[in-house]
């Protein structure tokens, strides 16, 4: 079995594959984490679900740390260049709306907007339709800037599922959503 070493940095700055957790394989070939079997081994438990839900959230972390890192590249953060890359995407819209598509807080996003347009990348507007709703939009500055990054952000997106078959890439999109749905189901209760 091969074994990775990962040894604990400062987290805020941490490259990824430096994140404080041991993989190895066990008899498939599949990866795991040593210290969680470790941890649980003598609850003589099926901790699989568990498992695979810790496994979830290092992911998460590691492809959210990965983003802030690429981001503060370009002198953002990941939630600026998440509203930078919506608006590119879709051009002007409500912020409430940008909101919802960003599955953030109407807050967050005003805050956001507020530094962005302090940059001079984005301008707010009143909407034409509602006058109790605010638009934003890319500046020609801002369309500058996002456009020379968006290509290098989708190479990024690529090069964290290199490997993965499009059968895996499937599996793992109806895996993450089945549990989206699993979640809901049971906030709902």
């Amino acid at each position: 079995m091969k074994s990775f070493n990962m040894k604990t940095e400062d987290l805020k700055h941490a490259d990824v594959s430096k994140l404080a957790f041991e993989l190895d394989r066990d008899d498939d070939g599949r990866l795991y984490m040593k210290r969680f079997r470790e941890l649980f081994a003598p609850l003589n438990m099926d901790m699989s679900g568990i498992e695979a839900l810790s496994a979830l959230r290092f992911a998460g972390r590691s492809v959210h740390l990965m983003q802030e890192r690429w981001a503060e590249h370009h002198g953002l953060s990941e939630g600026r260049i998440g509203v930078l890359f919506r608006l590119q995407r879709c051009g002007d819209m409500p912020l409430g709306e940008l909101a919802d598509d960003l599955d953030s807080t109407p807050r967050n996003i005003t805050g956001l907007v507020d530094h962005l347009e302090r940059d001079g990348l984005v301008e707010r507007f009143p909407d034409p339709t509602d006058r109790r709703s605010v638009r934003a939009r890319l500046t020609v500055e801002g369309r500058k800037q996002i456009d020379g990054i968006w290509k290098e952000g989708l190479e990024h997106q690529f090069t964290l599922v290199e490997g993965l078959s499009k059968e895996d890439l499937a599996q793992l999109r109806h895996l993450c959503l089945q549990l989206v749905e699993n979640a809901r189901k049971e906030l709902g209760k």
